[in-house]
């Protein structure tokens, strides 16, 4: 079973994240949905979770994992070196989640924002929930 990451698909920064998994998860572990999009908000609601929040949202084994925490699970299933990252996991989570919520309060300014959701190109576009 494949995990999903629930994302920001208006954010600049996050949409640069997914393709950075994209390009270090040949194998397609991960899936990939929009927090905006009809599969985004119904898994939001499935897991009881806020419409709004600044976060990715990792599903892995039907637990949810936010934050740091699902960055640094993530990092752990990509190939090279980003393996190492999940040694972070061991620096208590309001610690990693401050600097974490530090740089999602700030996305928006720093890397700007889009209108609309990107658009998967066709041979990726089977990683994303519809």
């Amino acid at each position: 079973m494949n995990d999903i990451l629930l994302f920001d698909g208006e954010c600049n920064l996050c949409n640069g994240a997914v393709q950075f998994i994209i390009d270090r998860d040949p194998k397609g572990h991960f899936k990939f949905a929009a927090l905006q999009s009809k599969v985004g908000s119904e898994l939001l609601q499935t897991y009881d979770l806020p419409k709004s929040f600044n976060s990715i949202v990792l599903i892995q084994n039907a637990k949810v994992y936010q934050q740091s925490s699902a960055a640094l699970r993530i990092c752990r299933k990509l190939k090279g070196f980003w393996k190492l990252l999940t040694v972070l996991l061991i620096i208590p989570r309001p610690l990693r989640d401050a600097l974490y919520n530090y740089v999602a309060k700030n996305r928006y300014k720093w890397f700007g924002k889009r209108n609309e959701c990107m658009m998967p190109t066709p041979d990726i576009k089977k990683r994303f929930l519809q």
